[in-house]
């Protein structure tokens, strides 16, 4: 049996990817490692949207690299954005790469190892492409809703296993697909093109999909999509041969509103969070990213208002406050509409708590657009901000218009700047929960003990043997009756924190809902009191 070894880079739709591409593998016979050096087949599922996570990927091709030279028979393939991006040229360039597998192809890779595995035996495919790409290419911006039935991807979701000891959160969390694909082109992102139209799932199938896994034991869902809120469903469109719905291609911007939609042909958003909530009870938990802020109703909020297992919080990106800027992004909102939209969430939703995204030094920015940002964020109560300093993206509109001109030291201070203004937001934000309970779902041990324990362990740890001369008395099984440190979100995805009487009573809390009270918080995280475990 061939062993894999599959490593995820950048965003949480790579991570569903991986846990696809991981599930459809294992079907059909092969066994995974944690441990690159113990697998026969390397396959790194790659970002374009950051410039770290895309180094980290092509040092991981260098470090392969040097192993098939030295003789290992290894099989590498580069699956997700960067394959998709850069074609059958990243063949050429990285001649250690063996096969190619675009994001909205990944149904394709068990047949493109086994064509490796077969043209390497002949000595076959002198220019190692044939049979070992599969990728969109012109193809990944379909015009027709009718052609997205073509679209197989449709049936890794559908086929999925989860396994909860396996999942990337022990704490029974799972990633579901609601769209693929991204029809706003903002000019700094390559994600319209390496992913695609945006293309929606029949709501039947994302509604039986969280059924599934709420019976493997999966007690929060978060719904995925690049734009979540432009979900939107016309049934009757696109149908199989057997009369089943299938995959559709979204409508253009024009298409959404404010208002809600009267139609009951089309499942709107708003109308998908209501069915997942009323249909499947057994989920504790359900969560959705990323949204955008022009097309966010009051349909979604008053449904939010009114399921109490939908968490209250929103990932809204604004990118920039200055809408000289926010223009030069294509972002299609101004500062304003941004703050509008703000402003309704919190009216009907008072506990809600919002993040966001920015980048900094985007081209032409000046200290003026700059200081524009800092007003946005001293305006919005932001839990955080995944706060970047832009860099220059190959694929993208952005990196053949504008001139990289903001010198890199200012978008460094920038950076820091900003990094410093959030942590002061955040840590008003946080503090304004102490004194308050909150349920906990509890994801992981910490790498922190409590401060008590680490000072008992360290009085108790050793005892003297003689002049100069120490041994140490505790154990394994000593540690484990200390107490420990957990970790978990709210449902407004508020990291807490709070300790449990030893290791056995972590490991057992894991993935269960904690009702704790909060006596203290910081710009990151609230630290609490244990209060009772559901």
């Amino acid at each position: 049996m061939k062993t894999v070894y599959l490593e995820t880079f950048g965003c949480q739709m790579n991570e569903l990817d991986s846990e696809l591409v991981r599930g459809h593998l294992e079907s059909i016979g092969y066994g995974f490692t944690s441990r690159p050096d113990d697998a026969q087949i390397l396959l790194f599922n790659t970002c374009s949207v950051r410039e770290h996570a895309e180094s980290k990927a092509y040092s991981r091709l260098g470090i392969v690299g040097k192993r098939k030279k030295s003789g290992e028979e290894l099989v590498l393939g580069v699956l997700g954005c960067m394959a998709e991006r850069d074609g059958v040229d990243m063949l050429r360039r990285y001649p250690q790469v063996d096969l190619l597998c675009g994001p909205g192809e990944l149904d394709k890779l068990p047949m493109l190892i086994d064509n490796v595995a077969r043209t390497s035996s002949l000595g076959d495919d002198p220019t190692g492409e044939h049979g070992r790409v599969a990728l969109a290419g012109s193809t990944s911006r379909r015009s027709a809703a009718l052609s997205a039935t073509k679209d197989d991807l449709e049936t890794l979701d559908l086929a999925r296993a989860f396994d909860p000891d396996r999942a990337t959160s022990a704490a029974r969390s799972a990633y579901v697909r609601i769209t693929r694909g991204c029809n706003k082109f903002c000019t700094y992102c390559v994600v319209p093109h390496t992913r695609g139209a945006e293309v929606h799932r029949p709501p039947d199938s994302i509604v039986e999909e969280c059924r599934r896994l709420a019976r493997a034991g999966v007690i929060e869902v978060t719904l995925l999509g690049q734009t979540v809120n432009h979900y939107r469903y016309h049934h009757g469109v696109a149908l199989t041969i057997d009369g089943r719905e299938s995959p559709q291609i979204g409508p253009g911007l024009t298409a959404f509103r404010n208002e809600p939609l009267e139609d009951d042909d089309v499942t709107t958003f708003a109308r998908l969070l209501a069915r997942i909530h009323d249909e499947v009870p057994e989920l504790a938990r359900i969560r959705f990213l990323t949204s955008y802020p022009r097309d966010f109703g009051d349909d979604v909020l008053a449904v939010m208002a009114s399921r109490p297992r939908i968490c209250r919080y929103l990932h809204v990106p604004v990118q920039s406050g200055s809408n000289r800027i926010l223009k030069l992004m294509n972002r299609g909102y101004t500062v304003e509409e941004y703050l509008e939209f703000t402003d309704r969430v919190l009216a009907h939703l008072p506990d809600a708590s919002i993040a966001g995204d920015i980048i900094v030094g985007f081209p032409t920015e000046t200290d003026e657009d700059f200081e524009a940002t800092k007003s946005l964020l001293r305006r919005v109560p932001f839990k955080n901000n995944f706060i970047f300093k832009y860099s220059p993206r190959p694929g993208t509109a952005a990196i053949s218009r504008f001139d990289d001109d903001v010198p890199e030291a200012v978008k460094k201070l920038r950076n820091n700047e900003l990094l410093a203004l959030q942590a002061e937001i955040g840590a008003a934000v946080h503090a304004n929960w102490i004194g308050r309970e909150v349920d906990v779902l509890v994801e992981r041990k910490t790498n922190r003990r409590p401060a008590d324990a680490h000072q008992r362990s360290s009085a108790d740890a050793r005892v003297s043997l003689g002049v100069g001369l120490t041994a140490h008395r505790g154990s394994e099984a000593d540690a484990r009756t200390e107490p420990v440190q957990v970790s978990g979100r709210t449902k407004g995805d508020l990291i807490t924190v709070f300790d449990v009487a030893d290791a056995d009573s972590a490991d057992a809390m894991i993935g269960r809902i904690a009702r704790v009270k909060v006596d203290g918080s910081g710009p990151l995280l609230l630290r609490g009191r244990l209060l009772e475990t559901g």
